[in-house]
């Protein structure tokens, strides 16, 4: 993948060929990419889908699922996609427990939301403990795989306490969430980080008009953050997994069915490895979407910079614009301007610049100034 430096390494080589390297070599890196199997998944075959909210109509967290309502049920996981890990039933009925999961994502915001409906037979939450009807997930942000508690640690001769700290939710993450929490959190995290089911890493609302033993139905919204490092020593030096568009995570569920003491309970999990819970390399693949086509501008101009030498004033300016788009017009603010899709500049003298965008396609024309945001001493 690394052909392309190294053909560009044969010629004089500046400060803006770090771009040509990039183009020539991200057709290698992403055939690389695509052709590799995905070993740290259970079933690598099957690809759920995570639903991209637009900015304005992120759902609130309130219980309700009307927010919900504009993702298509292409993006439901039901109860006939899982099975019971513990044997007792040989297909879901619906009468006694039914689920329906949706996973949305925001882009910009490193956070999973989710929808879950459930009616059962028969809602045990009375006990104040562990026993409690739930609905257990496990996110990987960032494909890492392999073992998040300490039962399933890889050098069996390392001190059990020893790995709790340094493994347990450390690469990815095992919620318990009650379903509902009457009397108690809402959430069990396994490992030494309850701090990521707080606010500004989780949020949760659930609705429901049931006592323990009813049967009724649930309406849960919740979000979390998922993280590629979440240390035991507190969110200051944590790592949230970074979102975006066509990206794969690992993450699946099991709903755990209590029917009181002397009743079977099931089991139902979405990976056919029961012991998904603490090995991150048996979630389920889930693609995080781009928007829906009816979300979707048919074209609009978007950009960020970066400055790659404040001495020099030198900015490298990036095209983020959607849509088909056949021309792009820079114009830097202090008189000189670019047709180049992303070009690098350097002004002449320090300031602050209003910086514009101007792109045009088929669809029409677009038009993104920033002011003052490109600012060189």
């Amino acid at each position: 993948m690394w052909v392309a430096a190294k053909q560009l390494g044969k010629k004089r080589v500046t400060t803006v060929s770090w771009r040509r390297v990039w183009a020539l070599a991200l057709p290698v890196i992403l055939l690389e990419i695509l052709s590799a199997p995905l070993l740290a998944l259970d079933q690598p075959g099957t690809v759920f889908k995570i639903f991209q909210f637009p900015a304005n109509m992120i759902p609130r967290i309130d219980g309700n699922e009307d927010d919900w309502a504009i993702v298509p049920d292409t993006y439901a996981v039901g109860i006939d996609q899982l099975h019971d890990d513990k044997g007792n039933y040989a297909s879901p009925d619906p009468a006694n427990l039914n689920v329906r999961v949706k996973v949305g994502w925001v882009k910009g915001l490193n956070r999973l939301y989710f929808l879950y409906e459930a009616y059962d037979n028969y809602w045990d939450f009375a006990d104040p403990g562990l026993r409690n009807d739930t609905f257990e997930l496990v996110v990987d942000g960032d494909l890492s795989g392999g073992p998040l508690i300490p039962r399933f640690r890889s050098n069996p001769d390392q001190d059990e306490r020893d790995a709790y700290f340094s493994m347990y939710g450390v690469q990815a993450q095992n919620y318990h969430v009650f379903t509902p929490a009457e009397g108690k959190d809402w959430a069990l995290v396994l490992g030494c980080q309850p701090w990521i089911k707080e606010l500004p890493y989780a949020n949760h609302a659930s609705s429901y008009h049931f006592k323990p033993g009813d049967a009724g139905r649930l309406v849960m919204e919740f979000w979390i953050t998922p993280f590629d490092y979440a240390g035991c020593d507190g969110p200051e030096r944590s790592v949230p997994s970074k979102l975006e568009e066509n990206k794969l995570i690992g993450l699946s569920w099991a709903v755990i069915d209590y029917d009181g003491d002397n009743k079977k309970s099931g089991f139902w999990n979405l990976s056919s490895q029961h012991t998904m819970f603490g090995n991150a390399s048996q979630l389920r693949a889930f693609r995080l979407m781009p928007l829906e086509p009816q979300f979707r501008k048919n074209i609009e101009a978007k950009w960020t910079f970066k400055v790659l030498d404040m001495n020099r004033r030198l900015v490298a300016f990036e095209d983020l614009s959607e849509g088909q788009i056949s021309s792009w017009k820079w114009d830097f603010g202090d008189g000189t301007t670019s047709t180049d899709q992303h070009p690098i500049h350097a002004h002449k003298k320090a300031g602050e610049y209003v910086v514009v965008l101007y792109v045009e396609g088929p669809a029409g024309k677009s038009r993104l100034s920033k002011i003052w945001d490109v600012a060189v001493r």
